[in-house]
């Protein structure tokens, strides 16, 4: 019996998770596993209503749980930030889910923006840091709205932050078929930090002889992505450069409708989510695409070792997509709303 935590948040959110536990429910009974559900309603609407965010109370229950399953976070009418750092980044810091996974794969069928790319040429892996860098909140303002103003943000790493992000990538290279890991960073200027990651990278990697090792500058790695997305197969790299690689990742696959990330703890509870964010403008109007939060379910069950359920779906969005109803990724473009092209799933695994 597996305790699932359920945050639907804002805008499609909800949508998108309940096309999401549709598919959950089929494959739980394809395969027989049991599980719970406990929903929260942590999010914009909430916090309008009552000023809360997060309670510390909410985290500690979390703590209980085997994963969480995330919908999206972000409302017009709350302040750029406020929901961001305190739900998103209070959940992963508070349960040291110290590792954001995205596959970034392209499927059949579906249309990428980088010219004559087929899916055999977009298959890799991004690891990032999850807890530490400029994300920490560490800084400070002095002289703020003067002409004489300083910004100050810190970009923490720590060798232990460092290593076991490493070490989580090289042991997930080692699985893949090409055994190959990149590490992508700033080193040539950011001196300190980059040094260590470097220094990490080299030491670790000792104990992998088997992993193919690799290096690319950050603004280099985004041009190999549009140039060369063939040379990836599983990079490792800083919080602040994942942030922006990954989603330079999911326009490569072919947009964010396709596009699922864990925040992973190994040795704790993880939570799983489509990338994108709440689209308010699509809210309720049932066009929104749920595939990515369908993946996101994949990567879940993955997580939780039911290997089996998590092929079934994988399987079962590459069919959706080549089986000629879904016409395209784009909300409102698709050929199908939302609640068909969940069905279309579920109907392929069951």
């Amino acid at each position: 019996m597996y305790k699932i935590g359920v945050l639907p948040g804002d805008g499609v959110g909800p949508e998108i998770v309940k096309e999401g536990l549709k598919v959950l429910n089929v494959v739980s009974k394809k395969v027989k596993f049991d599980y719970e559900l406990v929903h929260y309603d942590f999010g914009a609407e909430r916090y309008l209503k009552t000023g809360e965010i997060l309670p510390d109370s909410a985290i500690e229950e979390f703590k209980k749980l085997d994963v969480i399953y995330l919908g999206a976070v972000g409302h017009p009418k709350v302040q750029t930030g406020v929901l961001e750092k305190g739900l998103l980044l209070k959940l992963r810091f508070a349960l040291d889910q110290y590792i954001n996974l995205r596959p970034v794969v392209l499927y059949h069928r579906v249309w990428t923006p980088i010219k004559d790319k087929e899916p055999k040429d977009i298959n890799f892996v991004v690891v990032r840091e999850n807890t530490e860098g400029a994300y920490c909140g560490m800084g400070g303002v002095f002289k703020k709205g003067t002409a004489y103003e300083v910004a100050i943000q810190e970009d923490i790493n720590t060798r232990h932050g460092v290593e076991r992000c490493i070490r989580f990538a090289f042991k997930l290279a080692q699985k893949r078929k090409r055994k190959k890991l990149t590490l992508v960073d700033k080193a040539n200027v950011l001196t300190y930090g980059h040094d260590l990651w470097q220094r990490a990278f080299d030491e670790v990697g000792e104990e992998y002889k088997d992993v193919q090792k690799d290096h690319a500058f950050v603004d280099a790695c985004c041009m190999w992505f549009v140039k060369n997305p063939e040379w990836f197969d599983t990079i490792v790299t800083c919080n602040m450069f994942g942030d922006i690689i990954t989603d330079l990742g999911a326009v490569v696959q072919g947009g964010l409708g396709i596009a699922a990330g864990g925040n992973i703890n190994p040795e704790g509870v993880s939570m799983f989510e489509p990338i994108h964010g709440s689209a308010p403008k699509y809210e309720g109007k049932n066009m929104i695409n749920p595939l990515a939060a369908i993946a996101a379910v994949g990567m879940m069950l993955e997580n939780m070792g039911e290997e089996e359920g998590a092929k079934l779906i994988d399987e079962a969005i590459k069919k959706a997509l080549t089986c000629g109803k879904i016409e395209n990724m784009a909300a409102g473009k698709m050929g199908l709303s939302t609640t068909q092209v969940g069905d279309l799933v579920a109907d392929f695994i069951s």
